[in-house]
């Protein structure tokens, strides 16, 4: 067993895509919609929207990888509440440009339009919330299989990445993939609520997971204590698992997001740097 076996044993209802494909430009579910920070080209990269065949229909997704013919390292990535804009797909090429085929899927097309919703909360409350764990997990699980036979893809050398939201997944993926390599999670929650179609939290399975993991908060997030993360480390490595955890002082939720005004450049630079390396120690 795989430490979600109750997660994922019973079915869940498949239901059509509201969402047939990614939205164009930055999130407006935010406080203040600001330019990116960061820019990266696809100079060398082939990188676009993709359709990822999910079970019940087309996903779309967004994928950047080298030019050539690979195989390359996978990095699944895993978006923020706010989906598949253009600032992930800015993430996936920046790790296009280091070597990766880097695909996002869009978890939440089935719950919603994103590109159209402007409430944070009205997100979390009709989208985020009535998405099953159960329904992206064998969403990532598509990527990962479609990006293999697809994109070069090298199934051997496969990782996750993901932010808030993306973060909590990347630790129930981790709990959920034997042949995962490494995740990292930025500033995902730990705790939350328990429902039956989200029944465990980050915290839940930190003692099952099935890869090394770099956890990168900030002290400054309001919403995710620095004392829950140091306990869910600690309950993984009491576990024998392998959890490190870099914990940036002034920085707050959202200190990669450099479209938003949490954008904090050393934090965010320093974080990307370790999970560049973090991954290439993993074999990845």
């Amino acid at each position: 067993m795989n430490g979600l076996e109750g997660l994922l044993a019973p079915p869940f209802s498949r239901r059509g895509f509201v969402m047939t494909s990614l939205m164009t430009g930055i999130t407006l579910a935010t406080t203040s919609v600001e330019a990116q920070v960061i820019h990266t080209d696809a100079a060398g990269l082939v990188a676009g929207e993709v359709r990822i065949p999910a079970g019940d229909g087309p996903m779309p997704g967004y994928r950047a990888m080298p030019e050539g013919q690979g195989p390359f390292p996978v990095i699944l990535v895993i978006e923020e509440i706010f989906g598949v804009h253009d600032y992930i797909k800015d993430i996936c090429r920046r790790l296009a440009k280091v070597g990766y085929c880097a695909v996002a899927p869009e978890l939440y097309a089935r719950q919603g339009d994103l590109s159209t919703m402007t409430d944070a909360k009205v997100i979390v409350r009709d989208v985020i919330s009535k998405t099953p764990d159960a329904q992206w997990i064998a969403d990532l699980d598509a990527a990962a299989a479609w990006t293999v036979t697809n994109s070069n893809g090298d199934a051997s050398r496969l990782a996750t990445m993901g932010w808030c939201r993306g973060g909590r997944g990347v630790w129930l993926y981790a709990a959920h993939r034997r042949d995962l390599k490494a995740g990292v999670a930025w500033y995902g929650a730990m705790g939350g609520e328990r429902t039956t179609i989200q029944p465990k939290t980050a915290d839940d399975v930190a003692g099952e997971i099935n890869a090394p993991l770099l956890c990168l908060y900030g002290a400054a997030d309001t919403g995710i204590p620095v004392a829950a993360i140091e306990a869910a480390r600690d309950n993984a490595r009491g576990a024998g698992k392998s959890v490190e955890l870099i914990v940036y002082p002034e920085a707050p939720h959202g200190f990669h997001a450099d479209y938003r005004p949490s954008y904090r450049r050393e934090a965010a630079e320093d974080g990307w740097s370790r999970a560049l390396a973090f991954l290439k120690a993993q074999g990845v």
